[in-house]
């Protein structure tokens, strides 16, 4: 990079305010890189952290295209951007990582799973469909995984169909049926890849989920397997990191099956929820490595400093209206706990509204904080 990266002549901006933005900025700000956002509202969680912010759609072309022309490098905290716009601002200079040939395959589902089978990466079996038709029709015996191709997250988007009487419910839109997986574990590796090619992972982590809500609900570092399940996960990220020839971080979700394969189940181009204990629990947060990344600057140390689990705060399920945070100072007196609001003012039902990360040197008395700390905070109004 011949401008330098830092300071008020450098413009480094950012699609998309939320949460992730936010973290991104607070990194940032330690080496005076002037972060300028774009949302489509001021009161979005980066709103009043951005060097400069301008509201705007981010999924609208001429929008995009005004924000990113005078940008020195340009990056998204979330993919549903105009990829169009951000084609045609690289087509005229401004560097953008993600490649926005690369949030056009990630973003559809389908393409993505195609793009594993073209390249060698283990994926669990699947077909395409367009219609309910096409859907009632499919090769798969119950129950099988019914996903949207594009727009699901955090758990929306996804149904499993396990038996006819669900087949009245599910997606109209074009999809993917997908084989239902007996896994042992949910896994993800982070990996960052600067434009020199260089690469580094963060260590395996073990995701929980809610069974209810089909989202993140706690997040165990490191994770519970041999050596060489970690090592074999940490190879998988960058075979697909480099597969892709993608800048940026690149989160990669997986399967442990039963019987100790590991399949990717998909991926982020970005900052991910996989990853906000290592604003604690590593020499390196995932934001400060994205940023590096993205600036083809040296990639930082990933190594962890101490064990950890992150928990998600979420709306509690019958309040909506400005957030009270109940039970906060109980949780802020007990040692190892690091709350993180992200300044939405109002929750909602199972909103994600912060995080709070537990470090301990012990994983299991971190797993039982985690789960204190969730019973103790009541997001309400």
């Amino acid at each position: 990079m011949n401008k330098r990266w830092y300071g008020r002549d450098f413009k480094f901006g950012v699609l998309g305010g939320g949460q992730l933005g936010r973290m991104m900025i607070q990194e940032a700000i330690n080496y005076d890189v002037r972060v300028y956002a774009m949302d489509s509202s001021k009161d979005a969680p980066c709103g009043h952290f951005a060097y400069d912010f301008t509201v705007g759609d981010i999924t609208d072309f001429e929008q995009v295209l005004a924000f990113g022309k005078d940008k020195d490098v340009l990056t998204v905290e979330i993919e549903n951007v105009n990829v169009d716009a951000l084609e045609k601002l690289e087509e005229q200079g401004v560097k953008v990582y993600p490649q926005p040939r690369v949030l056009r395959l990630i973003r559809d589902k389908g393409l993505q799973k195609e793009f594993y089978l073209e390249n060698g990466i283990p994926t669990a079996d699947f077909e395409l469909v367009d219609s309910v038709e096409e859907l009632s029709q499919t090769a798969f015996n119950f129950p099988y995984v019914h996903k949207l191709r594009t727009g699901g997250y955090d758990g929306k988007g996804v149904q499993i169909i396990k038996n006819e009487e669900d087949l009245k419910n599910s997606f109209s839109e074009p999809s993917l049926v997908e084989e239902s997986i007996d896994f042992e574990k949910e896994l993800s590796v982070i990996v960052a890849r600067n434009s020199n090619g260089d690469t580094k992972t963060f260590p395996l982590v073990e995701c929980e989920f809610s069974p209810q809500l089909n989202l993140v609900e706690f997040l165990f570092s490191p994770a519970s397997v041999s050596e060489a399940t970690e090592e074999s996960a940490e190879a998988l990220a960058i075979k697909v990191v480099e597969a892709l020839d993608m800048v940026g971080l690149l989160a990669v979700e997986l399967f442990l099956t039963k019987d100790g394969r590991l399949l990717v189940n998909e991926v982020a181009p970005r900052t991910h929820n996989s990853g906000h204990h290592t604003i604690e629990c590593n020499k390196t947060s995932q934001f400060e490595q994205h940023i590096r990344a993205v600036l083809n600057l040296p990639l930082g140390s990933t190594t962890m400093l101490q064990p950890g689990v992150m928990v998600n705060l979420l709306g509690a399920p019958e309040y909506k209206g400005p957030a009270v945070y109940k039970g906060l100072e109980n949780v802020m007196a007990k040692s190892g706990v690091y709350v993180h609001l992200y300044g939405k003012a109002e929750t909602k039902p199972f909103r994600k509204m912060g995080h709070a990360t537990i470090a301990n040197d012990s994983l299991e008395e971190a797993k039982n904080i985690a789960r204190w700390v969730q019973n103790e905070i009541e997001i309400c109004t």
